[in-house]
């Protein structure tokens, strides 16, 4: 699922502006947290807040190497809000929740540093 997350990778291929506009990233405030031990790969079920026009989604996020669940309730995160749902296994994920790779390869979530408003959209 995920791209070459070596730092050394040379920048994907040029893209139009249209094409960016077309993927709509959102800022959420995860609103609950819960295990998913299903899952093939380790990740935590997350239910996100993007305000009232987007409401309340759901995503499978592989970020339990760095995260604990207490830790993520209340907090901001960056997602894609317009890719169609993906089933994994019992689970529908309906965002994708957006991070980093850090120097171990574990992710780290993208997020503003000072709060915005629920639905914000990344320009």
């Amino acid at each position: 699922m995920h791209l070459n997350h070596d730092t050394d990778a040379p920048a994907a291929d040029p893209i139009s502006f249209d094409d960016f506009l077309r993927v709509d990233i959102r800022i959420g405030t995860i609103v609950e947290a819960a295990p998913f031990p299903e899952a093939r790969k380790p990740a935590f079920k997350l239910k996100i807040d993007f305000g009232p026009t987007i409401g309340v989604k759901k995503s499978s996020a592989q970020i339990v190497e760095r995260y604990m669940l207490e830790q993520l309730v209340g907090r901001q995160v960056a997602a894609v809000v317009n890719f169609p749902p993906r089933q994994i296994g019992k689970f529908l994920s309906e965002v994708l929740t957006l991070g980093f790779a850090d120097a171990e390869g574990a992710v780290i979530l993208f997020a503003p540093d000072r709060s915005v408003p629920n639905g914000s959209r990344l320009f």
